[in-house]
């Protein structure tokens, strides 16, 4: 079953179960994997729909900080919640540990020397890792592996 598939078949269980939290954000995210088969007249593949779901996490936590520092707990706590039910949809993560060693493995494969080879290490990590890491963390890992 593709994970669009089972994205749908969990809307309609949140809707017999009158579940409309989760209804309204699994709703969100099909709408937001519509629009972009829409504008780019395309089928979205499973990988193009995980982008989607973490851009709509990075979304959430930009807004939950934005919430908590104006100090509006319920907003930001319906965020929260949004952005738990996006996490169900996500492939299992790599540790920390883990990126640490595909970015090392990826800088020496492409003789990465310093820091002006950023960009190149960035696009090589970026199609790898896709989806099973948090690109925050990988940008991290690829900098510390070239600044050593």
């Amino acid at each position: 079953m593709s994970l669009k598939d089972q994205i749908t078949d969990d809307m309609k269980s949140a809707m017999r179960a009158k579940d409309s939290e989760r209804l309204g954000t699994i709703r969100l995210l099909l709408a937001a994997a519509k629009q972009k088969e829409v504008d780019e007249r395309i089928e979205l593949d499973d990988a193009a729909l995980v982008a989607i779901i973490d851009k709509l996490i990075k979304q959430r936590k930009d807004s939950v900080a934005a919430y908590l520092q104006a100090q509006r707990q319920d907003l930001a706590d319906k965020e929260a919640a949004e952005i738990t039910v996006l996490q169900a949809y996500l492939p299992q993560r790599l540790s920390a540990e883990e990126i640490n060693t595909a970015v090392r493995a990826i800088v020496a494969e492409l003789g990465a020397q310093g820091p002006g080879d950023m960009g190149k290490v960035m696009g090589a990590v970026k199609t790898r890792l896709a989806g099973k890491a948090d690109m925050g963390q990988v940008s991290a890992a690829v900098k510390a592996a070239l600044a050593g």
